[in-house]
């Protein structure tokens, strides 16, 4: 379906609501086509592609609001859907906080679809597929094969609708494909990860995501346990990222008000060096997560959440914002037509600096580089931000990157790592794992590393 043909469909779910007796109604009508390929030796190793397409419908009445959601794109189907909202309402509690968004002009973003996943079919996109393999095999002899290859695209149209004047409809592509190559040497066998992101295929790279991954692991060959201590830390992008979405999360209002975040109570206090600023930036073009509005209707928006090291504001929609009395900020997310929304971070932000990594690794001196960590969501306590979580890499000797180490652990709270950022590094990138965030490598002064 068209946006358009999903906008008109929202707009009577809207009015049937109301005529069930809602005071006040919203409906959320999408669709979603996604496609994934995955590949091994040389062969397409599997196929999947489906469509999905629904609507959600929140209803109040007064202080309380019910929702329901439902497949039925006909005038009975939706009529039904609309006044299950409007039933679950009459039996939910009282809220005070309960009601719908305001309407406000959204901005319009350009480039959010691409039509090469439109133009490419089946056998192109795992003909990319194939070919990130292949980059990967012959990128190095230490490369004995690829643990996988993959290929995955999805087009998203959404539009909202609600009796106070919230409206709108867009659409969206994404596109990304990675692997994971194996090297072999030194008696052991290591991983690598390489990977691309872009609006649709003819964006993405295969010979780099596939020479990314063989050249991560081939650097991981002969890795030992380095020395416990304290000492300087350089997290590379993909690891930064990783952190960057854990601290956008406990940013979040919901987290804060159940104090469930080491950041509550701490709005306009010093939380970070000043060499680190981060924002939530849903309106970015490049952001895989960008749209003209969040999953309530609310204009997206850039938002300041840490500057010149204190901490500038917390993620908001419409009901924390009511709960906290502030604004919503734009930063409602859905998972899709089935769930209600909540508070979540659209794209994550970490301002770039001007060094490389050559000259983050020559301020460390002796240190360790990081490469990759695991467990770190559930290695970190909710609510005081202490974490230990395992992690690989490279040592850090003489300013440069030196042997490869693995199985340690770094550890430290996430406000004391802010507070020790030295520097940030000039090679940000867009990294989709756990996310979207865009982030540089980042020079910690000091965090504990436990190994032998």
């Amino acid at each position: 379906m068209s946006v358009t043909e999903l906008g008109a469909v929202a707009e009577r779910a809207v009015e049937a609501a109301l005529g069930a007796g809602a005071g006040d109604a919203e409906a959320y009508a999408s669709e979603e086509s996604g496609r994934e390929v995955r590949v091994h030796g040389g062969e397409v190793e599997s196929l999947t592609a489906a469509t999905q397409r629904g609507i959600g419908v929140r209803a109040w009445i007064g202080g309380r609001v019910g929702y329901a959601y439902g497949t039925d794109f006909s005038e009975p189907g939706v009529a039904a859907t609309a006044a299950r909202a409007a039933e679950a309402a009459r039996v939910a509690d009282e809220d005070e906080f309960a009601g719908p968004p305001q309407p406000a002009a959204a901005a319009s973003i350009e480039g959010l679809s691409d039509p090469s996943i439109g133009a490419w079919g089946t056998a192109r996109v795992a003909e990319l597929a194939l070919a990130v393999e292949r980059a990967a095999l012959a990128s190095d002899p230490r490369i004995a094969g690829v643990e996988t290859a993959v290929y995955a695209d999805s087009t998203g149209r959404v539009a909202i609708a609600s009796s106070t004047g919230v409206g709108g409809e867009f659409e969206a592509s994404s596109a990304h494909a990675y692997l994971q190559a194996l090297a072999e040497g030194d008696g052991g066998r290591e991983t690598g990860l390489g990977f691309g992101m872009a609006r649709g295929p003819a964006g993405l790279d295969p010979a780099a995501i596939g020479g990314e991954g063989a050249e991560r692991a081939v650097a991981m060959i002969g890795a030992r346990k380095p020395a416990s201590r304290s000492c300087p830390v350089v997290l590379d992008p993909t690891v930064a990222a990783s952190f960057a979405g854990l601290i956008g999360s406990t940013l979040g209002a919901d987290a804060v008000q159940r104090g469930r975040s080491p950041f509550a109570e701490r709005l306009g206090a010093e939380v970070a060096s000043e060499a680190l600023a981060l924002h939530d930036d849903g309106l970015d073009p490049d952001g895989p997560a960008s749209s003209p509005f969040d999953g309530e209707g609310v204009p997206r928006r850039r938002t300041a959440l840490i500057e010149d090291g204190r901490l500038r504001t917390y993620l908001h929609d419409t009901y924390t914002g009511r709960r906290g009395d502030a604004a919503s900020t734009g930063n409602a997310g859905r998972s899709g037509y089935r769930s209600q929304p909540s508070v979540s971070a659209s794209n994550l932000v970490v301002a770039a600096g001007s060094l490389s990594l050559e000259e983050l690794l020559r301020e460390a001196g002796e240190g360790v580089y990081i490469t990759d960590v695991a467990g770190l969501h559930s290695g970190v306590n909710p609510v005081s931000g202490v974490f230990s979580v395992g992690a690989s890499g490279r040592a850090i000797r003489g300013g440069e990157a030196a042997e490869p180490v693995r199985e340690l652990a770094i550890a430290s709270d996430l406000v004391s790592m802010l507070r020790a950022v030295r520097a940030a590094g000039a090679d940000a990138r867009w990294v989709p794992f756990g996310g979207s965030v865009r982030t540089p490598s980042l020079l910690i002064g000091e965090m504990t590393v436990s190994g032998s």
